[in-house]
Order: structure tokens, then sequence, then C-alpha cells
């Protein structure tokens, strides 16, 4: 049973990255990086394709070099997911990545040079529908603001974030999103804090160099949780030292947990104990691997034994319960009938697949009703 948020989200402006709404009421986007070298096209578009098969609505690549730019093009015609290019510096490959068809340009401006540059930059944008992402990081902030706050700061942060939004605003450009990130949880929490009664643009949320999938995970579901409770949030990307592929799944993962998105399986599932009728995390491990094509929304509950598996059954879209000498897996909320311990896991698949095929004709049902009511 999907749950309505009761988060009550910051209203900012909306722009727009290729097809993707970002701020305003559009969905939180769920973003990742490709960690290939630009240059090698054909890794960079086998990483971009994993990452949004994973259902990344946007996909950011480093763009360093002219040489990394022409790659870009190539790139860019071969994949359909709206890409953002990270440039830093020079203005030139920002012009270049622009008339090659990028959706969004990471390039902040106080770092181009000569306001001719800014300009530029801006004129292109504007020209071609382009939004940019004023990206700050406490790890570069600048040498004055070092000495000015003695450490990097979230008021430093906050600072060097303002500087790059008063030369957008010098030149009357406001499609853009700003991120003010940090690797240290309270720090980044309380910059996104302070920036979002500043601008009403997007923010883009991360904890930045989060760590590995086990740590980083922990740390970006804290940091990014209490932001996103704050209703402050627009697009996320989870920085972890591991496949991007494993961002995407995390990012995913904590806007389900909020109920501020709906992408995949919800699993509940028991951490197990010694009433368990069946091997619960051997069954979990099985599942979530061989579901991961599945964007179907929907609650799957696989409880080991009957005291909690039940009531936990009741309220999903597929449930198992434990129970002996047979378990019982229950439908929409109903019993519907058992299943023995042996080789029952292809079984359970083959019936999650079944019921999200279900719900996806009933959705195809309900969609063509309002649009026949509509248009009547």
């Amino acid at each position: 049973m999907r749950t309505q948020s009761p988060i009550k989200r910051r209203r900012s402006r909306q722009i727009f990255v290729g097809n993707v709404a970002v701020g305003g009421d559009a969905p939180i986007s769920v973003q990742s990086m490709t960690n290939t070298d630009t240059c090698d096209v054909n890794a960079t578009v086998a990483q971009i394709s994993a990452i949004a098969e994973a259902g990344a609505d946007i996909v950011r690549v480093s763009v360093p070099t002219m040489d990394a730019a022409e790659a870009f093009r190539e790139i860019r015609s071969r994949v359909a997911v709206p890409l953002v290019a990270d440039i830093h510096f020079d203005h030139k490959i920002a012009l270049k990545v622009a008339e090659y068809g990028v959706d969004c340009l990471r390039i902040n401006p106080g770092n181009i040079g000569r306001d001719e540059k800014v300009r530029a930059v801006i004129d292109s944008a504007r020209d071609k529908g382009i939004p940019l992402r004023i990206g700050v990081n406490a790890g570069s902030l600048g040498k004055d603001l070092q000495r000015k706050y003695g450490e990097p700061t979230a008021a430093a942060l906050v600072e060097s974030a303002m500087r790059h939004v008063d030369i957008l605003d010098k030149f009357d450009y406001q499609d853009f999103k700003v991120s003010v990130k940090a690797s240290e949880v309270f720090m980044a929490v309380e910059a996104y804090r302070l920036l979002a009664k500043q601008i009403e643009q997007p923010l883009h949320l991360g904890i930045t160099e989060a760590g590995g999938l086990r740590g980083g995970t922990v740390k970006s579901a804290v940091g990014l949780g209490m932001l996103l409770m704050d209703g402050i949030g627009d697009t996320i990307r989870v920085s972890l030292a591991a496949d991007p592929v494993e961002e995407v799944k995390v990012g995913f993962d904590i806007l389900k947990s909020l109920h501020l998105r709906a992408n995949g399986i919800n699993f509940i599932a028991c951490p197990s104990c010694s009433r368990q009728n069946f091997d619960v995390v051997g069954t979990m491990n099985a599942l979530e691997q061989r579901l991961e094509d599945i964007r179907t929304p929907m609650d799957v509950a696989v409880i080991g034994c009957i005291v909690n598996g039940p009531g936990e059954a009741r309220e999903a879209d597929v449930g198992l319960t434990g129970a002996s000498p047979s378990n019982l897996i229950y439908i929409d909320g109903e019993p519907d009938h058992k299943v023995s311990n042996e080789d029952f896991i292809d079984h359970l698949e083959k019936v999650i697949r079944d019921r999200a095929s279900e719900l996806e004709r009933q959705r195809a049902a309900q969609d063509a009703n309002l649009i026949t009511r509509s248009s009547g």
C-alpha cells in the first residue's frame, strides 16, 4: 500500500534539463555521473546506458578538454537520457558542448574569467535553452574564503555560491540550479538550509565524497533525508566510491523511503530470526538481484514467520509469509495459495512479475479512461 508523502516541498523555480523538469512541482530527479574516460566513447556510452537503465533521470559527464568535447559530440548522438557536461574554467569547452547538444552546463561563472567569456556562455545557454548548474564544494573553496573563515563552513559554502549567483543575476540569467556539497553531513545540511532561504532556484542535493558503498549510503541517507524531510531538494546525486549504477539505486531507495518517488519494488523484509520457516536473507538477495529490471511501483513483503507476516502481507501487492508445513503467498492483500520451500524463489519471482504486469495494465486502463473523459 503506497502512502502519500506528508512532506511539504519548497516551491522552487522550474527549469528543464532536456525533457526532465527540475524544480516547481516536478518529481525529485535522480542523477549519477560517469567515471569512464570521456574520450573512450564506447565505454562512456555503455556506462551511461547502464545508469539510465537503472532509472536515472539525468547523467553527468566530465568534459575536461577539447578532445573530450569532441568525444561528447558522438556520445550525445548515441544516448537519449539528458546529459550534463561537467566543465571547469575553460569557457570554450562550454561553448563547444552547447553546440553539440548538451542539456545542462555544470560550470561556475566566477571561475570562467572575464565578463566577455561569461557573457558568451550565458548568451549561448540562453539561445539554446540550456540551464546552468552552480556547484560549490567544501574541498575547493577559494583562497580568500579559506582565509576569511579559517576552514570550510556552511556560511563559506553559501557565500561562494552566492558570488556565482550574483554574476548570473548581473547578466539576467535565472535558469540555473545550485549545489553546496560537503562530505561532512552537518555542514552540508546547514549550507543547503541557509541557501534555500536566499534563492528561488532548484537545489541539487548531495553529500560529496560520501565514501564507499556501505558508509557512503549511510551518510547520504542521513544527510539527504534531513534535507528532504525539510522539503528541500529538487534533484539528487548519491556520491559513492562504487559503480554509478549503485548511486541510482540508493538515490531511489532514499526517495522511496520518504514516499517522494515510486520506482520499482519496495521490499518489506524481516531481519530473520529463529522463527523463520525459510531462508529470508538468501531469498531477499535472490529477489533483489532478479527483479532489478522491474520499474512498476509495488510493495512486496517477505516475512519469515506467521507472527508479523500476515499483517505485512495484507498491506502489500505481493506477500510471502513463512508457515509450516507450507509458506503462504498473498496477492493484493488476500491469501492466495501455498508454496513449499523447494524452488519457491522461482515461483515467487513469477508471481511478482505477473502482478507487476497486471498493475501496469490497470494503470494503462485508468490513464485511458482519464483521457477519454477529458476529451469528451
